[in-house]
């Protein structure tokens, strides 16, 4: 079905509303997280679990929400999945539980994983002359990356003069617009692969074995790292993992082709992936409890406070990430953005108890933001560099499972980090203030490591020319760096 270039651009409006809802949402809770602990008597480590339930579940279900587009429709997908999305929201906003939040936000990563997972593949039917694509693709960035600005003020101003509550039910009107302009613009039919299988056990697997490392790790301090729970947890998630490769190997349609990982850049990707998302996952979790806790900031404080960086992630999103690569390729830029990443977290980690905006909050923001901005774009190039133009759909949703699966397992060591420290230094008589700093101070370095090993992988592992060169057909003007 062919729109005329009004609808197209309406269509893309539609769509980047519906992934903006998505956007919002994993920096929004960063800052209701204070409240919500408070009000459902939650601790630092189980607290956990309103993020990670939903990075789990959206890593989880990130390749299966694409694979069931391609089978059944994009475009019902994406209804499918803003319906999920929404519902899952109001259950969040209802919840007067523990148990209930957690499930709410364990459904809406499945309807988040679903909607990312298929709003590309609509962008690139709506728009399939080169210089459109560039301009769609080009707004699509930049709702991904702005949209973290938005959600950090919005949370501020919406846990300050409401409650948490309202950071969840602000997605009920905006997903009923979402649905009625879908059914009015967006293309239906087929996809391309109607009639194929569905890797179901690989999803299930993988989801499971992740979710049970990640139970034993946050509760790894309460029950002992010793323990028969943890060990037989961890047991079990080794033995999952091991089906799931097992499941890919043979299965004619995996979820996660194998062979994928044999090439360089693509397996160098994802595990650069894998680091520099648990340490960035880490950072938006635990500052936000850090400038709550320690420095005694309220909501909108602390909203204001994320501003800085996710303001210069959106302007690297609208261009600059992309002239950079082209100038001088994807290894040296992903190398000193990720390296500053670490610089602004160890910064963090060696800021005072009575730390002060300017000189000790601000610094660590502005190195993260150009840091993450500057090395976003060549992570994904890098994922994609290795492969054929028709897997390289397949290569960036394998990256972006990657980002959401190494969010969820390292935020659960770092905040089960914070945690032990904290809970030690308390145990010697220390005030609750200064040994939740310590605890935040061992986790920031924790993540300072994690992001510098991955600079350091990526600057030495990673082929590249010296320089970028502009393929007139890339679908988003993106750099050609793959290596001759």
């Amino acid at each position: 079905m062919q729109l005329d270039s009004r609808r197209r651009w309406l269509a893309l409006v539609v769509l980047c509303l519906g992934v903006l809802m998505i956007v919002l949402d994993t920096t929004v809770v960063n800052v209701a997280l204070p409240s919500i602990r408070e009000d459902l008597r939650f601790d630092d480590a189980s607290l956990v679990w309103v993020v990670n339930a939903y990075l789990l579940t959206f890593g989880g279900f990130l390749l299966l929400g694409g694979r069931l587009g391609d089978l059944y429709g994009h475009r019902r997908l994406f209804l499918a999945g803003i319906v999920v999305f929404t519902l899952a929201s109001l259950a969040c906003g209802l919840s007067g539980s523990q148990t209930m939040l957690i499930a709410a936000r364990a459904v809406q990563g499945i309807g988040g994983a679903v909607v990312t997972a298929v709003a590309l593949s609509l962008i690139m039917m709506l728009f399939t002359e080169p210089g459109e694509r560039a301009k769609a693709m080009g707004v699509y960035g930049f709702v991904c990356a702005g949209g973290g600005s938005v959600g950090v003020l919005l949370g501020g101003v919406l846990t300050s003069a409401l409650d948490w509550h309202w950071v969840f039910l602000v997605n009920i009107p905006i997903g009923i617009a979402v649905i009625a302009w879908s059914l009015r613009l967006l293309p239906g039919g087929a996809g391309h692969a109607a009639g194929g299988k569905l890797d179901v056990a690989g999803a299930v697997t993988v989801t499971v074995a992740l979710m049970l490392a990640v139970y034993a790790i946050v509760n790894g301090n309460a029950a002992g790292w010793t323990s028969t729970q943890t060990l037989g947890l961890l047991g079990a998630a080794v033995v999952l993992l091991v089906l799931f490769l097992a499941i890919e190997a043979r299965v004619r349609e995996p979820l996660m082709p194998l062979g994928m990982f044999r090439l360089r850049n693509v397996a160098t990707a994802n595990v650069v992936g894998v680091l520099w998302a648990a340490s960035m996952f880490a950072w938006f979790f635990l500052s936000a409890l850090y400038m709550q806790v320690v420095l005694g900031y309220g909501p909108m404080q602390v909203g204001l406070a994320f501003l800085p960086a996710n303001l210069i992630m959106a302007a690297f999103s609208l261009g600059l990430s992309a002239k950079i690569v082209m100038r001088f390729g994807i290894r040296a830029p992903m190398g000193i953005g990720l390296a500053l990443a670490a610089a602004g977290l160890a910064l963090f980690a060696f800021a005072p108890v009575q730390g002060q905006f300017v000189a000790h909050v601000l610094p660590g923001m502005l190195l993260l933001g150009i840091g993450g901005g500057l090395a976003f774009n060549p992570v994904l190039l890098a994922a994609m560099s290795d492969v054929e133009p028709s897997d390289a759909g397949l290569a960036s949703g394998l990256v972006n499972t990657s980002f959401m699966m190494g969010g969820a397992l390292g935020l659960a060591v770092l905040a089960s980090a914070a945690a032990h420290r904290t809970s030690a230094a308390t145990a010697s008589g220390i005030d609750l203030v200064t040994a939740s700093h310590q605890g935040y101070q061992l986790a920031f370095l924790l993540g300072a490591v994690a992001a510098l090993a991955a600079g350091v992988l990526g600057a030495t592992v990673i082929r590249s020319r010296e320089h970028g060169t502009v393929r007139p057909d890339a679908p988003d003007g993106s750099a050609d760096l793959a290596a001759p």
